[in-house]
């Protein structure tokens, strides 16, 4: 049979398909790839629908063996690739025979790598995607060295040869639409365009910055009500939180204004102290 088996999962690396969109009313969040992007050009290149299930690695690390012949392909920033320590490339499809070993270097930025194998990973799906939602545990548990994952049927991959990564700058400008509570604080566009940084307490659930904080128009309390991937919600502290794709589905602190959706994966590659202002429109 086709498998996968975990050597070393490096610092931290979860299976992540497009994730389960459509079921907040159960309190569950779309979770999926943070990177959405990487993940589907990785399954591009392989020959897999864009939606199949990868492996998502936190500053690489990972290395994994193969028990048949695959094609992968590495995304997100640019990354050393190797296979049986020889220099592999990544943002290219790979042939790699069966028993051969394929590690990850670290990244020199961004955050997280994309490995994409013929046939996609094939664990059993939870509510339609096999996703990891690090927030309420759905879905296959965070890899260890020693799992072994099964892989799917090949498909035909594709004839690109080599694709140029997309750099992570140290710096971004995000455009955002405000609302639905910018009414509750002081001038909030002027507030979000300050530059911002991405502390370390950041994660999957969703970004944390810090800077000068936003100044409350309205006092009291807000009822709980829903959220979505990119929302910037403003707790008592007045430091924003952009929540990810493993955010919370409900929140009771109000929400400035909400990242486009275009510009999510690069915040997944924003590491500690990327600093970042936001481009109301």
């Amino acid at each position: 049979m086709r498998r996968l088996e975990v050597l070393d999962p490096g610092r931290y690396a979860l299976v992540q398909d497009l994730g389960r969109p459509g079921y907040a009313h159960l309190g569950v969040a779309p979770s999926g790839a943070l990177d959405p992007a990487s993940l589907r050009l990785a399954n591009r290149l392989v020959g897999n629908a864009e939606d199949a299930a990868g492996i998502e690695a936190l500053l690489g690390g990972l290395a994994v063996r193969f028990t048949a012949a695959v094609t992968v392909a590495v995304t997100g920033p640019a990354v050393d690739v190797r296979v049986d320590g020889r220099p592999a490339g990544s943002h290219a499809p790979l042939a790699v025979r069966a028993g051969r070993t394929l590690t990850l270097g670290t990244p020199s930025a961004g955050l997280r790598c994309y490995l994409a194998v013929s046939g996609g990973i094939a664990v059993e799906p939870v509510l339609g995607s096999r996703s990891r939602d690090v927030l309420s545990g759905i879905g296959p548990p965070p890899l260890r060295a020693g799992d072994v994952l099964p892989l799917g049927r090949p498909g035909t991959p594709a004839g690109a040869d080599v694709v140029v990564p997309v750099p992570a700058p140290p710096e971004l400008v995000v455009p955002v639409t405000l609302g639905p509570r910018d009414d509750w604080f002081d001038d909030p566009a002027r507030g979000l365009s300050a530059w911002w940084t991405v502390t370390a307490e950041s994660n999957r659930v969703g970004l944390r910055l810090d800077g000068t904080p936003l100044r409350r128009a309205v006092d009291g309390e807000l009822p709980s009500e829903g959220v979505v991937t990119g929302a910037i919600q403003v707790p008592p502290s007045g430091l924003p939180v952009v929540f990810l794709a493993d955010h919370p589905t409900t929140g009771g602190y109000p929400v400035a204004a909400v990242v486009k959706t275009a510009a999510l994966s690069a915040l997944a590659q924003a590491r500690p102290g990327t600093r970042i202002r936001f481009r109301p429109s």
